[in-house]
């Protein structure tokens, strides 16, 4: 079930929450939402799934509009909000109950939906225990669990892993996208290397807007540009080494950016746009008998990414 998000605005008084933002969501695919504290990721969420209503905008889940059809929107979305609300002095199996007959579940089907909502998100042995005994992590997988248990088409999760343990987090994001397969998939998170590792695609959002949208690939080589390569060699000193880097501009326009600090053999180069230097670095080392002893691709990081992004 496709999610399309035309021109969405929420305002809070004079703050612009989500500033006239656009995208969709295809079905089989798992949406990262990237962005600061307070850059607009938890209103878009909440927008979707028709718990608040935008100042201005259209919203499509499938063929249901969250504006003038929540009730429909609701039945179709399976949604773990980032402060999850659980009745802690329910047991486990019987919150799950619960809400399954809140999701309109026929009766019979129940048992059986309780019982694999327990073996998917890994609580056999809490099913008994009440919420409120469970530690972070386990209530973490309830929320999960109650989003999961009417089979929804569409599944929201704003920070799924939170207080999860490192063995946890790596299940429940190959849960994920096991899930992400079949459904649609739009998640937040603060921990970068979880959207990389989670997602098809990433969304960065900045102060309401959108301000990079792609693959994690294609915003690395967005962001990077120019072609960067650490280069060590042995056999010549530095005073020798920039002219021959010089030279190498009329071949392949490369400038040495910097020398390592503690290796005054080592240097960063910078080719120019769409143009890669490592052939020629390679072919004037061995005409000059030099030992080549790194030619490293610098690779630009998510991380560099969304800094560069996000603190403007």
């Amino acid at each position: 079930m496709d999610i399309v998000v035309k021109n969405l605005t929420k305002k809070y008084g004079n703050q612009r929450a989500v500033d006239d933002i656009s995208f969709e969501v295809r079905t089989g695919e798992v949406l990262g939402f990237l962005g600061p504290n307070g850059a607009g990721k938890t209103t878009t969420m909440k927008a979707i799934t028709s718990f608040l209503r935008p100042d201005a905008g259209s919203i499509l889940v499938g063929e249901y509009s969250a504006i003038t059809q929540a009730d429909e929107v609701k039945r179709v979305i399976g949604y773990l909000p980032e402060h999850n609300s659980l009745y802690t002095d329910m047991p486990v199996i019987d919150y799950l109950k619960f809400v399954a007959e809140l999701q309109g579940i026929d009766k019979s089907r129940i048992p059986d939906r309780i019982l694999e909502m327990v073996d998917v998100c890994g609580l056999e042995g809490e099913k008994h225990k009440k919420i409120g005994e469970l530690s972070k992590g386990y209530q973490q997988r309830v929320g999960l669990a109650q989003a999961l248990i009417h089979d929804p088409e569409v599944l929201i999760l704003d920070e799924p892993t939170t207080g999860l343990d490192p063995n946890q987090i790596v299940e429940i994001r190959e849960l994920i996208k096991k899930i992400g397969r079949e459904k649609t998939v739009i998640l937040s998170s603060h921990i970068l290397a979880e959207v990389e590792a989670t997602c098809d695609r990433i969304m960065i959002i900045n102060k309401g807007k959108i301000v990079a949208d792609g693959t994690d690939e294609e915003l690395k080589k967005h962001a990077q540009g120019k072609e960067i390569i650490r280069v060590s060699v042995e056999g010549v000193d530095r005073n020798e080494f920039i002219p021959v880097v010089q030279e190498l501009q009329t071949v392949d326009s490369v400038d040495p950016v910097d020398s390592e600090e503690d290796n005054s053999n080592s240097f960063e180069i910078t080719s120019h746009l769409d143009m890669s230097s490592r052939k020629a670095i390679f072919q004037q080392c061995v005409e000059k008998g030099w030992i080549l002893t790194e030619m490293t691709l610098i690779v630009t990081k998510l991380e560099d990414v969304f800094h560069d992004l996000t603190m403007n």
